[in-house]
């Protein structure tokens, strides 16, 4: 039973979700009627949610909407497996937030029959479609599909809309040190910032003098490595290649200090890695690289 939840993939119902999703944001073209009007005490947050940080101006201007239209759009949710005669929301925790900012008691709700993984999936599908969600949160989310539920990141692309190399770069920014990634969640640092320090062990102090001379991308680039190293979009575009493969491509050869090339499979998964060394001397560097000594 576990390795068929592992394996099923996101295919299965995966459009009815996108669709619930999708009329869940749909507010200002027509409103769906509620199954029923729920005490706002009774419902609570997923606690898998992947968002984590709300800002707190936008949700008081959401507040401000609700107290004069009220909640237009009802809640999806799906009875609590924990509690009896209380629910969990699957989307709209924005809305329940605003709403306890406007002082509602009962908010309308959609019920959902979802199993844990739909739930998780419906949240950041819900969540990757906001222009405004931050590039740790959305890498997070990934990454809890990935490792929760076994999917890859070939799926996830698939059935996101997304490419594979965006997903791979975001999951990347995850390795950055704790006050690296707070500085990107709070919107110090851009997830372009961000991508330059990513494997770098001085990445905690050259994002503090990024944030201190007001770097712009370019600049935080030439800061990290060697002048002419960054990837250009005039390179991306001549290679065929998407930036984010150019991106790796660039941040692999300034850490092995040799030129690197990534061609992903047409179809699948694969595909490989090609090094170019310029002598015996660089090849011998590299073995001992690769065999940690």
């Amino acid at each position: 039973m576990a390795e068929r939840q592992k394996t099923r993939g996101l295919g299965r119902g995966l459009s009815a979700l996108m669709a619930d999703v999708s009329q869940d944001q749909t507010a200002a073209e027509e409103a769906r009627r509620p199954d029923m009007m729920v005490p706002i005490e009774r419902i609570r947050p997923n606690p898998d949610q992947p968002r984590r940080h709300f800002d707190e101006t936008a949700l008081e201007e959401l507040a401000a909407s609700i107290r004069e239209k009220g909640v237009i759009q009802p809640l999806i949710v799906r009875r609590d497996p924990s509690r009896e005669g209380h629910f969990e929301i699957v989307a709209g925790e924005r809305r329940w937030r605003a709403s306890q900012l406007a002082k509602l008691h009962e908010l309308p709700v959609l019920i959902r029959e979802y199993s844990d993984t739909e739930v998780l999936e419906v949240a950041i599908i819900e969540n990757i479609q906001r222009a405004d969600l931050n590039a740790i949160d959305e890498a997070a989310g990934y990454r809890q599909l990935m490792d929760r539920f076994g999917h890859t990141q070939e799926q996830l692309a698939s059935a996101l809309g997304k490419s594979r190399s965006h997903i791979a770069n975001l999951m990347r920014l995850l390795s950055l040190p704790e006050d690296v990634q707070e500085m990107l969640t709070s919107g110090q640092l851009t997830a372009g910032h961000a991508r330059t320090l990513v494997g770098n062990e001085q990445a905690s102090s050259l994002a503090r003098q990024i944030l201190l001379k007001g770097m712009s991308v370019r600049d935080a680039e030439s800061l990290v490595r060697k002048p002419g190293k960054a990837p250009s979009p005039r390179a991306a575009r001549k290679s065929g290649k998407d930036a984010d493969t150019v991106q790796i491509e660039s941040d692999l050869s300034a850490t092995l200090k040799m030129p690197v090339s990534i061609d992903h499979d047409a179809h699948g998964e694969g595909g490989k890695v090609t090094l170019r060394y310029r002598d015996l001397a660089q090849l011998d560097d590299l073995l001992r690289l690769l065999s940690g000594n």
